[in-house]
């Protein structure tokens, strides 16, 4: 039905004149239709006296110009042109290539579809085959297993798809951070550098200064001392030019003066002043790393509330400071036989580090203390000795604004420091034994290190504000 359908469309823009589907068709007022190229080619040959030309269907005259386009009839050829192609693409997939058959068999050795006539060829002699309808099923079974692994593997390759982008922007990140934290430790070096540089001049200006200012008192000492001379100098010559009478007259007495005017040589100094030499970098550098490293071990901590004397705290623990008598306030407070606060942090192995902000206070005690320290209360008459390695602490501190301690065994040490520290790291190495204290400040150089320490037991941060309003504020990373 289909079938008949389609020729009788067919036949219907077909171009009488060529017999082949319409390509381009121009209609005439007559209503038949024909390819461009064929009614061109009529109309441009007339019959000899006739100035019209006529149609090749009905021979009704017409005027070239009457020509008109009929795109409807062009659509409905384009159309039947794609079925064309489809029908004979369709042939072609349901037939056998090599001997044109219809294909109805399947052979299972080489998993091809064959005709009747390839199955007796000596490709597929012997071989098992079955109709096509036979081993559809099986084989559409067998096809769906192979879809479900595929799209599981297509899955395991978006998958890694994925992770390759997020290892990428990972790499990227890390990259950007390491980039970032090169940038800021040489920034830092640079820092240290800047700051000697300047170190350095400042000392140069004093220098100069002291040295200008003495060379100028010595300059006018001489000055007063050459005067005098001048004018005894006049008075002689005056006595020796007048009479004998007036040299005479008091003689012994400008002698005196002369014997009493003894000249003091003014101070000077040397003319080659000693030449300047570049800090030792290699030092500086691993004094820089040394800090750097420490941070690495960066330890989150807060100020214990159970070991508290005179004391405030803020209320997020990270704040503590002397309260006097005058003090109020609804933070943390009491009181009992310690003089300073614990960290939150029992230090039993590993390596700890901390810094603490100590701007503007006159007095501090820094460090660690073991569990087991011996209590004041046992020490009596003792003050400073107390906070000694050998009653469980390693501690350094500050003391009426500028006496920085150490408090070593057998004595404590003063310490000197060109820049007062604003914040204080402390670096705990428990397994080697030592304390480190660095000047965060001072572009991390080291203020002291106890060595070899008897760590007997574990240890703790310890927090002394002395009796100082100031607070002692526990800084984070990156503060």
């Amino acid at each position: 039905m289909a079938l008949a359908f389609l020729t009788n469309v067919k036949e219907e823009v077909t171009c009488p004149i060529c017999l082949e589907l319409l390509r381009e068709p121009q209609s005439l007022e007559c209503g038949h239709s024909f390819c461009q190229s064929c009614i061109t080619a009529n109309h441009t040959k007339p019959t000899v006296g006739q100035e019209e030309s006529c149609c090749p269907v009905c021979r009704v005259s017409y005027q070239p110009g009457s020509l008109r386009p009929n795109r409807h009839l062009a659509n409905i050829v384009e159309r039947l042109r794609e079925v064309n192609l489809s029908q004979e693409e369709g042939q072609k997939v349901d037939c056998c290539a090599r001997h044109g058959e219809k294909l109805l068999l399947f052979c299972k050795k080489d998993g091809k579809v064959i005709c009747w006539l390839c199955e007796r060829s000596q490709e597929h002699r012997n071989h098992q085959t079955f109709l096509l309808e036979e081993v559809a099923k099986e084989y559409q079974e067998k096809l769906r297993v192979t879809l479900d692994e595929l799209m599981k593997k297509q899955q395991t390759t978006e998958k890694w798809k994925v992770d390759i982008h997020e290892e990428r922007t990972s790499w990227k990140n890390q990259t950007q951070d390491e980039k970032e934290r090169v940038q800021g430790e040489f920034a830092r070096l640079k820092g240290i550098l800047d700051s000697e540089e300047q170190i350095e001049l400042q000392k140069l200006e004093d220098e100069e200064k002291e040295v200008l200012h003495s060379l100028e008192e010595s300059e006018n000492k001489l000055a007063q001392q050459n005067q005098l001379v001048k004018d005894l100098i006049s008075d002689l010559e005056h006595r020796l030019e007048g009479s004998t009478i007036k040299m005479l007259q008091d003689a012994n007495d400008i002698m005196k003066r002369n014997k009493k005017l003894i000249l003091n040589k003014p101070k000077t100094f040397p003319k080659q002043k000693k030449v300047f030499r570049a800090p030792d970098l290699r030092g500086m550098l691993q004094v820089f790393k040394e800090l750097t490293d420490a941070q690495c071990y960066w330890a989150e901590m807060t100020f214990s509330t159970k070991n508290l004397v005179n004391i405030i705290m803020s209320m997020d623990q990270t704040q503590l400071k002397y309260k006097n008598k005058w003090t109020s306030s609804s933070s943390y407070y009491c009181n009992n036989k310690d003089d300073g606060v614990l960290g939150e942090l029992y230090i039993t192995s590993g390596r700890h580090y901390w810094e603490v902000d100590v701007s503007k206070k006159r007095a501090w005690i820094l460090g660690v203390r073991l569990k087991s320290y011996l209590k004041p209360t046992m020490m009596s008459g003792m003050q400073d000795e107390k906070y000694q390695p050998q009653y469980g602490y390693w501690v350094i501190g500050l003391q009426n604004r500028s006496e920085y301690k150490a408090y070593e065994d057998p004595s404590i040490l003063t310490l000197s420091l060109t820049v007062p520290p604003c914040r204080v790291g402390v670096f705990v190495d428990y397994e080697a034994g030592t304390v480190s204290f660095f000047n965060v400040t001072n572009h991390g150089f080291l203020i002291y290190k106890f060595s070899a320490c008897d760590f007997s037991e574990g240890v703790f941060p310890y927090f002394n504000p002395c009796q100082c309003e100031v607070p002692m504020v526990l800084c984070s990373p990156g503060s």
